[in-house]
């Protein structure tokens, strides 16, 4: 392993598999200034006081409701605090907007309105935009004035959005194109004044189009009847000729694609923010919930079952926030480097964000499963009455479960992290194949049983470093043995992402907690300890069996043997007292009677 690196700029996206991070190098939620604690404060006083009053209104699809909830949103600069003071916004760094998506998703189906408007149906122009489109929709957008969504969903095409049949044709004059085709499950498309649309130029160059709502041949179906998120507006839309403009071209011709996945790398980022808002919440709600309802003459919370459920959704959440927000940092500071060296704004920070887009798949997929975690648990905390619709848990967990197909389902993701990973390293961006081989030689060799454990977290550093190396070596065997094939080898493929995740998720929440250490005095063997520890002990027995599928999926004989025991070397943590820790991190919950940390 290589030395600790003490500027983060310096860490490069999935680097973070062969370099180690400084505490002292990353951002920390304990780090938000105070302005942006107020703007937090704002929106989750919003969310309290706007939103949840109104939740089974919204449910309804009352009309008028919801884009009047944007309108009020939009007014207190919620809407359009990332986009620049130039075009009506409040020109917040990325910090401030992962903070307030994380602040409103506390608000069911408003946050998907809101993440969707602020997010994927206006963030396109903003990026893609010319100077005339920018100034026309932009400042309309960050105000709420107009509403944004977006359409690249087909009925035959989801994942794989670059099949889709929708066409685009330039009329004899120039001055139109003429779309023909049919978008689903297009968020916001009920009330929304301006779509960004993908189609096919003459049926092959995949390209994006700004289409106004009153476009002639441009048409709404019904709203969907979905599981959950029903105050949602979800709509099919369809084009007979609709008569595009030529100047509604958004971004070059054919190229299409490099909006709809670039779009997508922020927004997987942010969607892992709302579910750690929406988590937060969720833990309060059970909390209470646990404390109040008594069974056998007792409160629930006092039995070590229910306690064992509200610290796990505590340790998950917390070390989900770590991660979370030490790579918005590695984003915005990407962004500050890029704008330095001449960048545009669009191009800085959407080159920030395909940087480290491996994090931000991570992040989609261990946010949305975190939240569905804490939600299922909380239902469970509430027995019979979690199946209650006069339960807001209830309405939680129907909300929760779109989040692992939004944005990419989370097995794309999952898929998209290591080839996106093992990319990176043949265009030589990073070195993996060093580490790798080191890892190699190391389990020839006979292992080093030394003590040289120093410091407070020296376990803690030497188990992630372990982990780190079963990534490496089950990573780097699978790429030789397969080679071409492994991208057809999909199980294998998420066996190591899911190695990967857990990794980079229990090393943010220990940096988190050696920063804290360091700067505040946190206590090695206070609650946050025990939050770090437990995951960790947790996330070397989930490595050791994903390692342990994936080996066994490509590897047979003294190669096999060999390699299994290397993994087992390398997820071997000291025992830890896990039950008595989650007991004294849901003692703490119980007392305050909320998410405390």
């Amino acid at each position: 392993m290589e030395t600790a690196v003490n500027n983060p700029s310096a860490l490069k996206g999935a680097e973070f598999l062969v370099k180690n991070t400084s505490p002292d190098a990353v951002f920390i939620p304990e780090d938000f200034s105070e302005e942006q604690v107020m703007i937090k404060d704002m929106a989750e006083q919003f969310i309290d006081k706007e939103v949840k009053p109104v939740l089974d209104r919204i449910d309804k699809l009352e009309e008028g409701l919801m884009p009047s909830l944007l309108d009020k949103a939009g007014e207190q600069g919620l809407l359009g605090a990332a986009f620049p003071e130039e075009l009506g916004g409040l020109g917040k760094d990325f910090i401030t907007a992962t903070l307030i998506n994380e602040a409103l998703g506390a608000g069911h189906s408003f946050s998907v309105a809101m993440a969707a408007h602020t997010g994927i149906g206006s963030l396109p122009i903003l990026y893609f935009g010319t100077e005339e489109q920018k100034q026309k929709y932009i400042p309309k957008l960050a105000s709420g004035e107009m509403k944004g969504a977006y359409a690249l969903t087909e009925p035959n095409s989801g994942s794989d959005a670059l099949s889709a049949k929708t066409t685009a044709k330039l009329s004899d004059d120039g001055k139109f194109y003429l779309i023909n085709g049919q978008k689903a499950w297009i968020t916001n498309s009920g009330f929304a004044d301006v779509f960004t649309v993908f189609a096919k130029i003459d049926g092959e160059k995949f390209t994006a189009f700004i289409v106004d709502k009153d476009t002639p041949g441009f048409t709404l179906g019904a709203e969907e009847h979905k599981m959950g998120i029903k105050g949602s507006s979800t709509r099919q839309i369809y084009f007979q000729d609709a008569k595009v403009p030529a100047e509604n071209v958004l971004g070059e011709i054919g190229k299409g694609h490099l909006i709809a996945f670039n779009i997508l790398n922020i927004g997987r980022l942010k969607l892992c923010a709302a579910a750690l808002g929406g988590a937060k919440d969720c833990i309060d709600i059970s909390v209470q919930y646990a404390a109040t309802r008594e069974q056998f003459k007792q409160p629930i919370a006092n039995f070590g079952a229910i306690k064992h459920k509200l610290a796990e959704m505590a340790i998950r959440t917390w070390s989900c926030e770590s991660a979370l927000y030490r790579t918005a940092q590695l984003i915005d500071q990407k962004e500050k480097e890029l704008l330095e060296s001449g960048k545009a704004f669009n191009e800085a920070l959407l080159g920030a964000a395909e940087e480290y887009a491996v994090e931000c798949a991570m992040l989609k997929v261990n946010g949305s499963e975190v939240l569905d975690f804490v939600v299922d648990e909380g239902v469970q905390i509430h027995g019979g009455n979690g199946f209650s619709d006069e339960y807001v848990i209830s309405k939680a967990y129907r909300d929760s479960r779109i989040n692992r197909i939004f944005e990419g389902t989370n097995e794309i993701n999952r898929l998209l992290t290591l080839d996106m990973t093992l990319k990176r390293a043949m265009k030589g961006k990073i070195d993996l194949m060093k580490p790798a081989m080191e890892v190699m030689n190391e389990l020839m060799s006979i292992p080093d049983f030394g003590n040289d454990d120093e410091g407070p977290f020296a376990k803690e550093q030497k188990a992630i470093a372990q982990f780190k190396k079963a990534i490496l070596m089950t990573a780097g065997a699978a790429a030789q043995k397969l080679m071409m094939q492994l991208e057809t080898e999909q199980e294998i493929l998420m066996n190591i992402a899911d190695m990967a995740i857990e990794t980079f998720v229990a090393e943010s929440a220990l940096l988190r907690l050696m920063k804290l250490n360091a700067t505040k005095g946190e206590p090695s063997s206070g609650l946050l300890a025990d939050i770090v520890r437990v995951y960790i002990t947790d996330a070397a027995d989930k490595i050791n069996k994903s390692g342990k599928d994936a080996i066994n999926g490509f590897a047979e004989g003294d190669e096999q043997r060999m390699m299994l025991l290397g993994l087992k070397r390398f997820t071997k943590v000291e025992p830890f007292n896990t039950k008595d820790a989650r007991r004294r991190i849901a003692d703490k919950m119980i007392e305050s009677q909320k998410y405390i940390f």
